[in-house]
Parts: C-alpha cells; sequence; structure tokens
C-alpha cells in the first residue's frame, strides 16, 4: 500500500472509530448509569484519542506530537498550560463562591487532551500534505462534524467559526510547541469560558497573554541560542 492510500485509509478508520464512540456517548443512553460526571465528560470526549491510538497502532503511523514536545522537561509546559489554570481559576472560583472547582477543571482539561490527540495528534499531521488552508478547512468541518450538532442556527454558525479560528490558532501552537499539553490548554479555554463575565474575560486574557508571550519568549530564545554558540 502506498503511503498516500495508507494515509487515506488511516483517516477513514481514525474519523469512523472517532464518530462512532461520540455517537454512543452523546446520542444514545450508554452512559446513563454512570454517577460520576467527571468520568462522564471524559469518555465523551475520548473518540479521537481512542481512533488515533487505533491508527497509530494497525497502520504504524508515526507519532509526531507527545506531552512534552519540544520542551526540555515535561515539568515546563505542565506548569505553564496546566497548573496555571487550574491555580487561577480555582482561587477565582474560592474567592467568588467558596469553592474549588479541581474536578471540573481538570475533566475539562483531560477532554481538551483527549481530543487533541486525534485532531492535533493525528489528523493534522495527515493532512499536511494538502495546501495550508484546505488542510485547516477539512480538518474544521470534520472536528465540526464530529459534534453531532447540525442545527442551522446562528450559534452554530458562530461555534464553526470558532473551530475554524481554533484549528489555525492551535495549529500554530502545535507547530511551536509540539506538545499535546500546550495545545489542549488553549482547546480548553473555550470550555472554561462557554459563558462569558467580566471575571472570566480577565482570567481568559491573562491567561491567553501568559502563554502567548511564553510562546514568543521561547522562540526568540531559540533562535538566539545558534548566535550564543559561535
Amino acid at each position: 500500500m502506498s503511503e498516500g492510500r495508507k494515509s487515506i485509509v488511516a483517516i477513514v478508520v481514525f474519523y469512523v472509530v472517532a464518530i462512532l464512540l461520540r455517537f454512543l456517548t452523546n446520542k444514545t443512553q450508554l452512559l446513563s448509569g454512570l454517577d460520576s460526571g467527571f468520568i462522564k465528560t471524559i469518555l465523551q470526549g475520548a473518540g479521537p484519542a481512542i481512533g488515533a491510538l487505533f491508527v497509530f497502532i494497525l497502520f504504524k503511523v508515526p507519532v509526531v506530537m507527545t506531552l512534552k514536545g519540544n520542551f526540555r522537561n515535561i515539568l515546563i509546559p505542565f506548569s505553564i498550560y496546566w497548573l496555571l489554570p487550574i491555580a487561577v481559576i480555582t482561587s477565582a472560583s474560592y474567592l467568588t463562591k467558596g469553592t474549588f472547582p479541581i474536578l471540573l477543571i481538570l475533566s475539562i482539561l483531560i477532554y481538551g487532551l483527549l481530543e487533541e490527540i486525534g485532531w492535533r495528534g493525528f489528523l493534522r499531521q495527515q493532512l499536511k500534505p494538502l495546501p495550508k488552508f484546505l488542510g485547516i478547512l477539512v480538518l474544521t468541518v470534520m472536528w465540526f462534524v464530529w459534534h453531532l450538532n447540525f442545527d442551522m442556527s446562528t450559534s452554530n454558525l458562530i461555534f464553526f467559526m470558532i473551530l475554524l479560528f481554533g484549528t489555525w490558532g492551535i495549529g500554530l501552537v502545535a507547530d511551536r510547541t509540539n506538545s499535546l499539553l500546550a495545545v489542549s490548554a488553549f482547546h480548553s479555554l473555550n470550555n472554561f469560558f462557554s459563558d462569558m463575565n467580566s471575571l472570566k474575560l480577565i482570567i481568559l486574557i491573562v491567561l491567553m497573554t501568559t502563554w502567548v508571550l511564553s510562546i514568543v519568549f521561547r522562540a526568540r530564545l531559540e533562535r538566539r541560542q545558534p548566535i550564543d554558540r559561535d
């Protein structure tokens, strides 16, 4: 089997598994017996990860992105992209509501990670031979359809545009960091702040600013390193 044909078959198998599991966990009563909202949330987003892991093994597709990415130590992306939002959001929640929603935050981050193993960890790599915008568009459409929400409404159109912008933006993060922890954090912002108020807007700006500056600063350091060694 040629590499091109192998890639197409792998994408089809990945997507069938992802869609099937999404349907079973979100459109049927399969998870109705689960009392844990934490586990239920994770299972609802597991389809892309399971589909990707399946084709990684079945078709021996090389794994490009990892949790650590191109950081020297996994603690660096874990601290910046996971511990920081956990600390900021739980602190704000405690000060305003007296609650520590750590399990909720973890479920959102893990949910985003499971999606990103599929969308950026596998599918984006397979679509790279396409022209850049076409690859972004194809991934966006497949990501949108996976949600199994086909209402012809303004909110759904806005959601599609958010996914289109997210596909482009998270793709840039993937290129810069190669870290699943990083892309899953950016992915999770939409779920963290689905309903916005002034406090959430401030938290969103703080997190986005910190993350973007860390990526820019790191890129500048990498450009300077060859000069420093000469």
